[in-house]
Parts: structure tokens; sequence; C-alpha cells
């Protein structure tokens, strides 16, 4: 008798340790959400909506409460790019990446020799591009907002004044970076400080640098007071930017790309993203091979996407860059018969090496710490939206008097074709660097609708590993039915093309599948990708309700109603 309850017991405790957990499910509201990399900034941007405002309001209210709650990447010291779906079905991009100064040049950062000048084109005032930020949001607004800009802006402005409680991962990531402060800034920054967990940072400068530009417009910042502040600061420390740099800016709008998967309409970013040409590529690519019927991320799933991302990369290399600039072969770069093409020396056997994987033959005449935010409304309407400084605290240069760090996006050029830049991304003609060029990048701001209806909205920061973890988090849904929470949970790899390697994150792959890859003769690298991006989304449910994904791998949160 003993025995049998002994073998009972056993096979109870063995259900119970087996038995699959159930996967997390994200805030669920019934009209209206926004998922941002700080509550503070996803808090504003909601309230927006519930005073009747749209997305596109939401949008300008939760770009710069980041630029306030989240200076690691939020910023209106940078640029970044917006795709949009209008509750009619019409959709749209814009384009307020950062350009390079009118003196810039293409061997800006090379020295006598030809050779790269290590930090030149990453910190301090010669990194900085001309930033897009503000004119984003305003152009955004004029076209589609509907709410007063004024009112938009003052409560980032309370913000900014009352201050932000610092969480414990940004005490972190502030104590990491204040030896590159110090190297960039020759006076003493507010991030100097030992800020620790739930102290309350105020922001004076960044507050009355705000109310200006509530006052007198977007031109405040391109022509006012704010642009001759901004220009003599950049050239005290050694920059190349003017008022003239300023005052030429404007944002662009632009045709996104889309490309039809399975049953999914994926719209996302055009050059100069090169998000949405490699998110189409790579599915393409993918698309032929019956993902559904392997495990998730099982040996086979991780050797199909390894090698569409593999050729996907070597051809952003190559072709993408600034379409102002640059003939780009769009219509054969996103063609399925192009991926599978691509893909005909493709086995399950052994890895192709990238040394052997050049771009396509075509006949013809992008960073780490940026941030990303999704919005749907209460009327229908859907807006993607991811924007950087590049770097972490972008150039760590700091306008004490305005209030706000610079970017370093000047790096996303290629300095010298064939050199890699600070993500390993290697470049080439196509994106050298040129004046009033915006330079490449890889954010994915990304809408997916499936049979005509908007069914999710999605993107992350990690520069090159953004494009990458799109993709995962949208098959994560599509191809193994998870909810958007669940998506977002997953652990992620990441392939480029060079360095020859899959990053994974060390938390989440079993060792099993790892010694396959291995054996294949796969390099696998888990140390430097501890955290692969950190994706924001939005699904629409089957009754209409929205589930926000909000990565635990930072401080993301959804709010709604």
């Amino acid at each position: 008798m003993k025995l049998r309850q002994l073998f009972l017991l056993s096979f109870t405790l063995l259900l119970v340790f087996c038995k699959k957990p159930k996967p997390e499910i994200g805030v669920i509201t019934q009209k209206a959400m926004v998922v941002s990399a700080r509550e503070e900034a996803s808090k504003i941007g909601s309230d927006i909506l519930k005073k009747g405002g749209n997305a596109f309001d939401a949008m300008v209210a939760t770009e710069l409460a980041l630029a306030v709650a989240y200076p690691y990447a939020g910023n209106i010291g940078g640029g970044g790019f917006m795709i949009y779906r209008k509750n009619d079905g019409e959709i749209g991009a814009l384009d307020y990446r950062e350009k390079a100064p009118l003196a810039a040049h293409k061997d800006m950062y090379l020295d006598s020799l030809g050779n790269v000048i290590e930090g030149k084109s990453t910190i301090g005032a010669m990194a900085v591009g001309v930033p897009g930020t503000v004119a984003g949001v305003f152009e955004a607004h004029k076209k589609l907002g509907s709410l007063p800009i004024e009112e938009i802006l003052q409560p980032v402005i309370d913000l900014a004044k009352h201050g932000v409680i610092v969480t414990k991962k940004q005490e972190a990531r502030i104590k990491e970076y204040q030896p590159k402060f110090l190297e960039a800034n020759n006076e003493s920054i507010i991030f100097d400080k030992h800020w620790k967990e739930n102290d309350t940072i105020k922001y004076a400068p960044l507050a009355e640098t705000l109310t200006q530009i509530q006052k007198n417009g977007r031109d405040e910042f391109y022509k006012g007071e704010t642009a001759k502040k901004l220009a003599n600061f950049i050239q005290e420390n050694g920059g190349i930017i003017t008022e003239e740099d300023l005052a030429k800016y404007e944002a662009k709008w632009r045709t996104p790309i889309t490309f039809q998967y399975d049953d999914l309409r994926i719209i996302s970013m055009s050059p100069p993203s090169s998000g949405g040409v490699c998110l189409a590529q790579i599915m393409n690519a993918i698309e032929s091979y019956d993902l559904d019927t392997y495990q998730h991320n099982s040996l086979k799933y991780i050797q199909v996407i390894t090698e569409a991302e593999r050729r996907a990369y070597a051809d952003r290399s190559h072709f993408l860059g600034d379409p102002d600039f640059v003939n780009i072969p769009l219509d054969t770069l996103i063609s399925k018969n192009y991926a599978k093409l691509r893909m005909n020396d493709f086995s399950f056997e052994k890895p192709t090496s990238s040394k052997d994987v050049s771009h396509g033959t075509i006949e013809m005449i992008e960073s780490d710490e940026t941030t990303h935010y999704s919005i749907v409304d209460q009327f229908g309407n859907a807006v993607s939206v991811t924007t950087t400084i590049n770097g972490a605290y972008g150039s760590k240069l700091y306008c004490s008097e305005l209030g706000f760090f610079l970017n370093n996006e000047m790096d996303d050029f290629s300095s010298k074709p064939g050199e890699p830049n600070m993500f390993g991304l290697v470049g080439a003609k196509a994106n050298e660097i040129s004046p009033e060029k915006r330079m490449l990048s890889s954010m994915t701001p990304t809408i997916v609708e499936k049979n005509g209806k908007l069914f999710m909205v999605v993107g992350t920061p990690g520069g090159s590993t953004i494009i990458t973890s799109v993709l995962q988090t949208i098959l994560n849904v599509h191809e193994f039915k998870m909810g958007m929470q669940e998506a977002v949970n997953q652990p992620r790899f990441h392939h480029q093309w060079l360095p020859d390697i899959i990053k994974m994150e060390p938390i989440g792959f079993g060792i099993k599948v790892k010694n396959k890859l291995e054996k294949l003769g796969y390099a696998i690298d888990e140390t430097n990708s501890l955290v692969i991006g950190k994706v924001d989304a939005i699904l629409v449910l089957p009754d209409g309700k929205l589930e926000g994904g909000a990565d635990h791998r930072g401080d993301d949160t959804a709010v709604g109603f």
C-alpha cells in the first residue's frame, strides 16, 4: 500500500511540475491603449485620448513625455519614424530622421591614413546629426491631430517641472554611463549626481524649453532663441551644426513598405529606414516554410529564420540608404521571387557561411538604445513610432541650458565602406556621409492588418536587432497563436550577416537546441545579448478589445481605458 501511495504521489508531482504554466496575459482595455517605455509617458498619452484626442495627439504627448521620463532614448535631440493607419484604412509614414549637417563630408571621421578615428562618430559634438523630433511631432499634429498643441504639451511640461521617479533599471543605467558623461561634457551635468531608485529628478530647463516651444511652435526649436542656443552650444563643444542646419530641417512624408504574409498585410517603414525592406525580405523568404509545424524556437525554426536574416542583412549593407540620395531597387528587394532566389542555396544540413554570402545580383541604374511606442485610439486609428538618439544617452553631450541630450546618429552612416559601426553593422557606399543626407536606420515601426482589419501595432528598440525582434513577435502571434504579452515575453535570437554569429538571449533556449546548432556549424553568442529588443505592442482581440504587450526587459507599461 505504501508503495502504491508513493507511486501516486510521485505521479502527481510529475504532473504538477510538467504542467505548462499559463501564459501571461497583458493589460486588456475596451477602447484605447498606449504602450511605451515608461508608465508616465503611457499615462500622459492615454489621458490625451480620454480628453477626446486622437492617436496623433497622443503621439505628440507620448513622444515628448518620453523625452522627459526616459532620457536614455526618449528625446527632443534625436529623431524617428512613424507609421500610421487611420480607421478608414488610410496608411502613411513620416520620416523625421536626423540629417547630416551642411559641413559634413564622407571622410570626416577618418585620419590622414584613411582609418576611422575611434569615438569621433559616437561621443561628443561631432557625432551629432541635425535633430528631427520636434519637427516630426508638429508635422504629424498639423496633418492629423485634433486637440490644440498647447493643451497636448501642458502635461509634458508639468511632468518635467514636478519630476520623474528613478526606477531601479534607470539607476543602473545612469551609473553605467557616468564616466562617458564626464568624457563628453566640459561642465558637470544633472546626471553626474548619484541618483538612486525612488529619487525624483526634476527637469526645469527642459520644462522651460518645452514652454517656449508651446508658445512659439516648432520654429522655436529650428529658428528661434532655442535654435540659437543649441547651435552655439554644439559649436562651443567642437561640433559643426549651425543655425542654418536647424532652419533648413523638415520632416518628410514617405510611402510605407507594404507586403503580404499569409493572410496578413504588413505595413512598415520605408528607407531611410531599412526596417520595412529587411522585414519584407525575411518574411518573403520564410513564407513557404511551414513554420507552424516546427516547435517554437526549435532547431529548424531557428535555422530558417537565421538564414533568411543573413541574406537580408547582406542586402541591407549594400543597397540601402537615403532614397533622396541613392537609387534603391525597392520593388525587387521586397518581391517574393527575389527572396526565393536568395534562399536557393539554403540547406538544413549546414549553415551558409556569411563570407560566401554577398548582396544579391540586382541591375541598378542602421541603434541599440532606441525607444518605441504603440497607440490605438477609441476611434480605431493606430500609430507605431520608433524614436532614438542612437546610443545610450546619444552622444552623451548634454545641453544643461536647454535640458536634453544630443544624438550620436552620425555613427549610423558608413564612416568608411566595409567598416562596422557601433552595432557591428557593415555599411557601403549607399550609406556614405553627405550634407543633408539622412543616415540609414534599423527602426521598424510596424502595423499589421488581418483580413483588411487592424490586427497588431508593434515595434522595438535594439539597434540592428530591431528588425528581427519585430519579426519574431509577429510570428509568435501569427504562427504560434500567442497572445500579445506572451509573444513579447518569448526569448529572442538574431543574425545580421556580419559578424557570422547567432545572438541569443541567455535565458529561454534549450541546451539541446544550442548543441545541435553548434554541431551543424553555427556560432552562438549569449554574452553580449542579455536583452534583445524591448517590444511594445498592441493586439486587437477577436472581440475588439485591446491587449498590450509591454516588455518586462525594461520599465515598459501599457495604459488605456
